[in-house]
């Protein structure tokens, strides 16, 4: 699902919401998650899932053409970690496909 696919079905599913007010809202809302993680801040929807930061701690890496060894520095990474609701869903989800192993 892309941010486009997430206009149309806000639209579609508030109808007194214009096309122009639905973009405005998921813009928003995903402006808000994008600056919150910035920021450093731990994000948590109830039911669906928490997004967090992962920081990489720095380590030697080597360059694989010379072998060299490389510093590699510390890194914070975007993390998300799905709800139980949001992992038993997509389980009972896989079980209704074509094709998907049964238990």
């Amino acid at each position: 699902m892309t941010r486009s696919d997430l206009v149309e079905e806000l639209a579609a599913r508030f109808t007194q919401l214009t096309h122009r007010d639905a973009e405005f809202a998921v813009k928003t809302v995903l402006d808000a998650m994008s600056t919150a993680m910035v920021k450093g801040h731990r994000i948590e929807i109830r039911g669906f899932g928490s997004f967090s930061i992962n920081r990489r701690p720095p380590r030697v890496g080597r360059n694989p053409r010379s072998g060299e060894s490389v510093q590699i520095p510390e890194k914070r990474a975007p993390h998300f970690k799905p709800g139980k609701a949001l992992r038993e869903a997509v389980d009972q989800g896989d079980n209704d496909q074509p094709g998907a192993k049964s238990a």
